[in-house]
């Protein structure tokens, strides 16, 4: 397969850059893998799609603030991850302004580029830690075309988010409340979600796309519950490959540290039994994850479908239910 077979044409009017009032009040189109249907309905009736002895997997992994300014607004960082709060390793905009020995202020601490690794990130050294409550803002995806709002503190979290870490959110789990959460047998993992979930495939081939790799964590009780279950529902992409990364020796077993797993068709799914998840971004990783779960044919026609439809797309968008 080509990069360009997960193409589809999205109205830009589409693309949701505010969430909905209500959490749950986001549509649902449910992709049946077996029959090959496409039915739409609303997310708040998800538990009628609930069999016994189903378990839903949460990322319960919270966003930090990770994008910072130059006091003067010329150089823009996104902080992908800190060995420390002094050594920061960072997607820097424009990088060409900031090589080797170049230097920043944010507030009144001084950054200096001390290397640039394989990736191009930058690692950069402070004199003193930056402020994040002053400085730091959350990196909302570029495709919203806005700053951070008041509102996005609370809503670009999930209702569960606990494990400070990400860059993003897992968005397929923004739909839920409190009191659904409750509702349903889960479990949880954390996988600090990396800017690498908005990397466009620059290749033909996707075979040849370098993964960003992300930290996770599985505790034993929530191993326990996944080999346990009947079937397993994943709540996000993000979920979907800590699962497959650890589960493709055999039985599940607790572990953490980093996954650059890349998931495309073909691929067997050694965990997950079904997915929920939002629309994602034409010729994405994400995309392809969830051509590789479903066929990649029917996935298509759902896109189509959700275009026609008028469904709201991408972080703040409606979702998909996939069995």
């Amino acid at each position: 397969m080509l990069t360009e077979d997960f193409d589809y044409d999205l109205p830009s009017e589409l693309v949701a850059s505010h969430p909905l009032a209500e959490r749950s009040a986001s549509r649902m189109m449910v992709v049946n893998r077996q029959e090959g249907t496409i039915e739409h309905c609303r997310f708040c009736d998800i538990r009628t799609f609930v069999q016994k002895n189903d378990l839903f997997v949460f990322n319960d992994t919270r966003v930090v603030p990770a994008r910072f300014f130059s006091n003067d607004k010329r150089i823009e960082l996104l902080r992908v991850d800190y060995a420390d709060p002094l050594h920061w390793r960072c997607l820097v905009r424009p990088g060409k302004r900031m090589k080797v020995g170049r230097s920043l202020e944010v507030g009144s601490s001084l950054g200096t580029v001390t290397g640039i690794d394989e990736l191009g990130y930058r690692l950069i050294t402070w004199d003193q830690p930056v402020d994040e409550n002053i400085h730091g803002e959350l990196a909302l995806p570029p495709y919203m075309e806005r700053g951070e709002e008041p509102s996005d503190s609370e809503r670009y979290q999930t209702v569960y988010a606990k494990q400070e870490g990400a860059v993003a959110a897992p968005t397929a789990g923004l739909h839920f409340t409190p009191d659904l959460v409750a509702s349903l047998p889960h479990a949880f993992l954390t996988l600090h979600v990396g800017p690498g979930t908005f990397r466009p495939v620059q290749v033909d081939d996707p075979s040849k796309h370098r993964m960003h790799e992300e930290a996770f964590e599985l505790g034993a009780a929530s191993a326990e519950q996944i080999n346990q279950a009947e079937r397993v529902i994943s709540v996000g992409t993000t979920v979907t490959r800590v699962l497959e990364h650890l589960g493709r020796n055999g039985p599940l077993l607790a572990g953490q540290g980093h996954t650059d797993i890349f998931i495309y068709p073909p691929y067997e799914f050694q965990i997950v039994d079904a997915l929920l998840t939002n629309f994602h971004l034409p010729k994405s990783t994400l995309l392809m994850l969830v051509s590789a779960f479903a066929n990649r044919a029917l996935i298509m026609e759902a896109y189509e479908q959700a275009v026609r439809e008028r469904y709201r797309f991408f972080s703040y968008g409606d979702c998909m239910l996939i069995l």
